[in-house]
């Protein structure tokens, strides 16, 4: 009965961030943060940090890929199709009941507004994001992810260089530290 409740729980949390979450991932990562690591304090904040690294890199949507690796990381394979449930399940509702009525909305100038409204707070919670992410890599006071996190935005916005070959290099670079660090401590 217990799981039950942590599941039920896990469901809503993901559910209820989704459907009312637009902007996509950039914007539910955060907001999974701090359900999941601030309010009900069942992930550690570098845990979370990770999950986004990795549900950035990978392959689909990155809200569905933190929800995959949240409800994983909790409650195993069932925890992430619970979590992924949740994910998935308010964006199919919205976008099933908008395409029955997509003409009428098309037209309408005050979704038109609405929509542009909400432009601007996802770019507002964006930059947010980004703030709060550098704060905690430079809070570490190590000067390898500084060099990287500043390496990469220079590479991506200067010299145009392709995200992917970015998040490769920064992958090695990474792991190659990791294991550095570990030989260093003798594990």
């Amino acid at each position: 009965m217990k799981d039950r409740g942590f599941y039920a729980k896990l469901f809503l949390s993901t559910f209820y961030l989704s459907a009312f979450t637009f902007g996509g991932g950039y914007v539910i990562v955060p907001l999974m943060r701090k359900k999941f690591v601030e309010e009900y304090h069942w992930l550690e904040e570098g845990e979370m940090l990770d999950m986004t690294a990795i549900a950035q890199s990978a392959p689909g949507p990155i809200a569905v890929n933190a929800a995959i690796l949240v409800g994983y990381r909790l409650r195993g394979l069932l925890g992430a199709l619970v979590s992924i449930l949740g994910t998935i399940l308010p964006p199919l509702i919205i976008i099933s009941v908008i395409s029955v009525g997509y003409t009428a909305f098309r037209d309408n100038a005050i979704v038109s507004m609405v929509l542009r409204g909400m432009q601007a707070g996802v770019t507002a919670v964006i930059a947010n994001v980004v703030i709060s992410m550098a704060w905690d890599i430079l809070k570490e006071k190590r000067i390898l992810p500084v060099l990287m996190m500043v390496g990469a935005f220079l590479l991506s916005v200067l010299a145009n260089v392709n995200v992917l070959v970015i998040l490769l290099a920064c992958g090695v670079i990474g792991a190659v530290d990791t294991l550095h660090a570990m030989r260093r401590a003798g594990k």
